[in-house]
């Protein structure tokens, strides 16, 4: 197999020292609590900001915050909202947090919201998919999960001991997917690395077990206001998969153990921003993320 990836032999399984390796090539290039906590800290007292755990690489450095707001409404549902499950998807940890800053009160009279903004602090600052034992959080929502990441916010929601309404999970789909993510993948499983096409655009992943298609268009409808939606590529898929309408695709969330699977809610969701695309700037991504939200929190009140 011709070498494709710098650790490891081709065709053959990382073992542990060539997790090793590929941990000691990391650094760390932004910091989770000059970006993250700050803000978090800076919300006023109608927020409950609290820790529901720590990563063990440094537990210090890494405590892993949620937000609750209770609702006014003492019948109100609870809505769940997740960013930076991989930690270098940055609109998913700036979107979750521009929408407490700007639009979480607004709905306070309707409904209670859980928001974790960062599940991944350490992919947060090594801008990286894995976490520190090149597990991928996003694949690890299962029961004993072997990432600290997945598990602490599954304890989470369990000790909540909520009925969850809606689930946003917000996500990125980025060039270094196909420059550097898959191609890391591929070599830690002994794989050959099959190139892929990165949609230019925006696009939604519903659970194929309950797709709920008229919650995902609303949601592709409100964040169109914003920027561009993801067409099909020239075989007629969105990363592999055929879309089942404009701008969303399917995928069974729960025996792939995404994060959208873990409360089992009515209404889920994983959002795709494109930050690479010319059409887009960091501004444009996180006003997608929070557009998301809305647009999904607007539906499912309005049918409550």
């Amino acid at each position: 197999m011709e070498r494709y990836y710098p650790i490891g032999t081709p065709g053959e399984p990382w073992g542990d020292p060539e997790k090793q390796a590929w941990f000691e090539a990391r650094s760390i290039e932004r910091s989770y609590r000059d970006d993250v906590l700050s803000r978090l800290g800076a919300l006023d007292d109608s927020f409950d900001v609290f820790q529901y755990g720590s990563l063990p690489l440094d537990p210090d450095r890494y405590p892993l915050m949620a937000v609750r707001i209770r609702s006014t409404a003492s019948d109100a549902p609870w809505a769940l909202i997740t960013g930076g499950v991989h930690g270098y998807e940055t609109s998913g940890v700036m979107g979750a947090i521009t929408f407490l800053e700007s639009a979480a009160m607004l709905y306070r009279d309707r409904v209670n919201l859980l928001v974790a903004p960062c599940v991944s602090p350490w992919g947060y600052e090594v801008i990286n998919r894995w976490n520190p034992n090149c597990f991928d959080p996003n694949r690890s929502f299962v029961s004993d999960s072997p990432a600290e990441e997945s598990a602490a916010l599954m304890g989470l929601v369990s000790d909540a001991a909520i009925e969850v309404l809606m689930h946003i999970d917000l996500h990125e789909t980025t060039d270094s997917d196909e420059s550097e993510f898959r191609p890391a993948v591929a070599a830690r499983d002994g794989q050959p690395h099959e190139p892929g096409i990165v949609p230019d655009g925006f696009y939604t992943v519903g659970d194929t077990e309950n797709p709920q298609p008229e919650f995902q268009a609303a949601i592709i409808a409100g964040v169109e206001k914003v920027t561009h939606i993801a067409l099909p590529d020239d075989d007629g898929q969105i990363i592999g998969v055929e879309p089942t309408q404009h701008g969303v695709i399917n995928y069974p969330v729960g025996s792939l153990g995404l994060c959208a699977g873990i409360t089992g809610a009515p209404y889920t969701t994983t959002t795709e921003v494109y930050p690479d695309s010319p059409r887009a700037t960091p501004e444009i991504c996180n006003a997608a993320q929070v557009a998301t939200v809305r647009a999904g929190l607007d539906f499912v009140l309005a049918r409550s």
